[in-house]
This record gives C-alpha cells, sequence and structure tokens, in this order.
C-alpha cells in the first residue's frame, strides 16, 4: 500500500506539469482531486508551492471557485506567505471569486496578519499589490486610501556583531514608518521622555536630601 502511495506520488510530482491536459481529455474531475489531495498531504514534499498552485487552478479551471478559496485557506494554515495572499486576494477579485469587496476585504486581512507578525517589507509587497488593484478595479478614493498606508523608507544604522558578540562596526539599513504605526511610536517615545524626567527628578531629589544632611552634619 505504502510502495503504490510513494508510486502515485512520484508520478504526480514528475508528471504535474501535463495535469492539465489529463483533466482536459479525461474529465475524471474525482480522480484528479484523489491524486492533487494525496499528494498535498505528505509531510514532505519537494516543491510544494507548485503542486498547490496547480490544484488551486485546477479547481478554478473547473470553475469551483468554493473549492478553489478552501485550498487557499488550507495552504494559509501551512504557510501565511505574502505571495499566498496577494494571489487569494487577486483570486477574489475575479468572476470565479466573490468580488471586490471580497478582495479587499482579504487583502486588508492579509495586511493586518502581516503586521501582527512584524514584517514590513512584506507588508510594502502587499501593499504594491493592491494599489495595482486598485488602480485596475477601484476609483480614485479606493486608491488613495491604499496609498495612505504606503511606508516611509528611512535610513539607518546598526551594529554589526560576530557569533561571540564582538562588534564588528555600523552598517545602514533601510526601515520602513508606517502611518497606522506613527501613533504608537510617538505614544512610546512620550513614555520615555517622562520615564526620564522622573528619574532625573528623583536623583536630583536625592543629591538634595544628601546636601541637607551634610549640613546638619556641619551644624553640628
Amino acid at each position: 500500500c505504502y510502495k503504490m502511495f510513494g508510486s502515485l506520488y512520484l508520478i504526480l510530482s514528475i508528471f504535474n506539469g501535463y495535469f492539465p491536459l489529463f483533466f482536459l481529455f479525461t474529465r475524471i474531475v474525482q480522480r484528479c482531486r484523489a491524486l492533487y489531495e494525496l499528494a498535498v498531504s505528505q509531510p514532505a514534499l519537494d516543491r510544494p508551492e507548485m503542486l498547490w498552485k496547480g490544484y488551486i487552478d485546477f479547481e478554478i479551471e473547473e470553475g469551483d471557485g468554493n473549492n478553489a478559496r478552501k485550498l487557499y485557506e488550507r495552504l494559509l494554515e501551512r504557510t501565511a506567505h505574502v505571495k499566498v495572499w496577494i494571489s487569494f486576494a487577486q483570486f477574489e477579485g475575479t468572476e470565479i471569486g466573490h468580488g471586490v469587496e471580497a478582495a479587499r476585504s482579504t487583502f486588508s486581512r492579509a495586511y493586518d496578519q502581516l503586521k501582527a507578525e512584524g514584517l514590513k517589507e512584506e507588508r510594502v509587497l502587499l501593499l504594491d499589490a493592491w494599489r495595482v488593484f486598485e488602480k485596475a478595479k477601484g476609483d480614485a478614493s479606493s486608491v488613495s486610501e491604499v496609498e495612505a498606508k504606503m511606508p516611509r523608507r528611512v535610513k539607518r544604522k546598526r551594529m554589526q556583531t560576530d557569533d561571540d558578540g564582538a562588534e564588528l562596526g555600523w552598517e545602514e539599513y533601510f526601515d520602513y514608518h508606517f502611518p497606522d504605526e506613527e501613533g504608537a511610536a510617538t505614544s512610546n517615545l512620550k513614555i520615555l521622555e517622562m520615564a526620564a524626567k522622573w528619574k532625573k527628578m528623583q536623583q536630583q531629589q536625592a543629591a538634595s536630601t544628601a546636601e541637607d544632611s551634610d549640613e546638619d552634619s556641619d551644624d553640628d
């Protein structure tokens, strides 16, 4: 049984590129789905993204948007890669998808997820794709809303260290400042400033107390 499964998976991996032709001539849809399910269920895959893409494209060609959507959701459980999110959102914006609003909802959901994970460069890629989508499917207002989320690119410096923690020197790198995070950053800065002022006041009070104590000792 295991040998049979292994052989099927090997054949599927080798001839994945010929599957669309096979579907076109045989139309044995359930068997094709079973083969794809067998492949994507394997614990270790060589280029799994190609198999998942083939499976999703197959469902789209069959006109089954619901199955394609379910596959996107399953794939996101395995890897929330920005390219998967972009492809999912673009799919929703097609005739077989749920429409423009569903696509926007998916873009927004992806943005929130990438933001929560602190993936800045991925968020930039997502926003670029979202802006292209709005230019094709939306209007000036929707394009402006996406552009308002675009970050500023800032050049920074950081210290490089080796494996032992020894400093190797400064390097320049680019960071991204997103508008929806600047408020939080400003708030954090104010908290740090208040903490620094409080600490300075404590030090001044301690110094003043020490001076008063010295004066009392001199009077004695």
